[in-house]
């Protein structure tokens, strides 16, 4: 372990909170342990931890990715996204796919899948357009259901930008599952994009013959 990543435990450890951990992880279905660090505390220590070793953090932000993604409190975590998401903005290399996947699949449930979607996958692919078709491909042809909804929510900060064949495809491939987290993600990307373009999504779900969950999101707004 790092300077940075023995000081952060350090930190979170003395400001752990049974009473909070259970409420935390409860909310979360049991999923992953928590120290019980709401979210403004947790922002806060981070920072100050962040501000001791920051030439660290600046030089080696993927090996610190590593390191804190291996500890099981969901805070850290947390604290991975939030440091890459400022450390690798437009200043992603082409591998950092092999890193924005294994985070992906790696401790996956909505709350970090689609903050890493929408910001890291989508930043990453605005970066290397010509890498878009060939990772989305593979996202959504795999049998990982969080890859499938990755490849679904990778554009809801594209607005203008959306490619809509991708968006419209990429719902028709998945209409048919059954996982309540595909559904809602359908839903979600179309009324994002109904914002920009409320005539195209409203033609589209017309005509798609999308699960009611997912049709019932898409055109909530419009």
């Amino acid at each position: 372990m790092t300077g940075f990543t023995n000081r952060l435990q350090s930190v979170f450890q003395e400001n752990a909170s049974c009473q909070n951990a259970g409420a935390m992880q409860k909310y979360m279905k049991d999923n992953f342990p928590f120290l019980g660090i709401k979210t403004d505390l947790r922002r806060a220590l981070l920072k100050q931890v962040w501000q001791e070793h920051k030439d660290e953090v600046s030089q080696h932000p993927r090996k610190l990715a590593k390191q804190l993604y291996a500890l099981p409190q969901r805070e850290y975590h947390y604290c991975t996204i939030e440091i890459l998401l400022k450390e690798l903005k437009k200043k992603y290399r082409k591998e950092d796919i092999t890193l924005i996947e294994f985070m992906l699949v790696k401790h996956s449930w909505w709350d970090s899948v689609d903050v890493l979607a929408k910001y890291m996958l989508g930043d990453y692919l605005k970066q290397y357009p010509d890498e878009t078709h060939m990772v989305i491909q593979r996202f959504s042809d795999s049998e990982n259901m969080w890859l499938n909804r990755s490849a679904i929510l990778f554009q809801l900060g594209y607005k203008k930008t959306t490619d809509m064949h991708i968006l419209f495809s990429e719902c028709l491939k998945h209409k048919h599952s059954k996982e309540f987290f595909i559904q809602k993600a359908i839903g979600w990307a179309l009324r994002e994009y109904g914002k920009t373009n409320p005539e195209a999504v409203r033609d589209f779900v017309n005509g798609a013959g999308l699960k009611p969950l997912s049709e019932r999101e898409a055109l909530k707004n419009l």
